[in-house]
């Protein structure tokens, strides 16, 4: 975090992944605990994971593309692919009996989807942005995610449709 107090938006981003990961746990635990525990603690994080996944879209993978390195354009279209079977695991446990195998069987896809995405944003993109952005500029951008969460908390006006990645790159290029 910046010294002046800004919130530098890779903490941030970093921040929600340790949550992200504590919250899996936390659900995974729940397995036998019932359906309603399990439905508490999955529709909150349902909601943080698509928050994220908009304001990474909205708010910092555009950033990227214009200031990233060379492979900023590969990484973003990884990425949006990542949103997208995230959502798609989303959609599928929305999609079931809360508690039954099916849905289960989503949450866990969304689990694996959201870890493999959380390691290549923490081994390759988060290094790349903060090679090719100052301090303030991660702070302005901060500043933004910050506001993004608060307008969209619960998911709240966020479409959750996926995005075509090839056209996403394209139009933020």
């Amino acid at each position: 975090m910046s010294t002046l107090g800004d919130p530098d938006i890779t903490d941030l981003i970093l921040d929600e992944h340790e949550e992200f990961r504590r919250q899996f746990v936390a659900l995974w635990n729940l397995r036998r605990a019932g359906e309603g525990k399990a439905i508490a603690v999955w529709q909150p994080l349902a909601d943080l994971l698509e928050v994220h996944a908009s304001a990474e879209e909205e708010i910092f993978y555009p950033v990227l593309l214009k200031r990233g390195s060379d492979d900023a354009s590969a990484e973003t279209d990884d990425a949006i692919r990542d949103h997208n079977e995230i959502r798609d695991a989303i959609r599928a446990a929305a999609g079931t009996d809360p508690g039954g195998r099916a849905w289960w069987e989503a949450v866990l896809a969304c689990r694996k989807a959201n870890d493999a995405h959380l390691a290549e944003e923490e081994r390759d993109v988060i290094p790349d942005f903060r090679e090719h952005s100052d301090q303030e500029l991660r702070d302005q951008l901060g500043v933004r995610w910050v506001a993004f969460h608060v307008d969209h908390r619960g998911a709240r006006s966020v479409s959750g449709d996926e995005l075509d990645p090839v056209e996403y790159v394209a139009e933020h290029l």
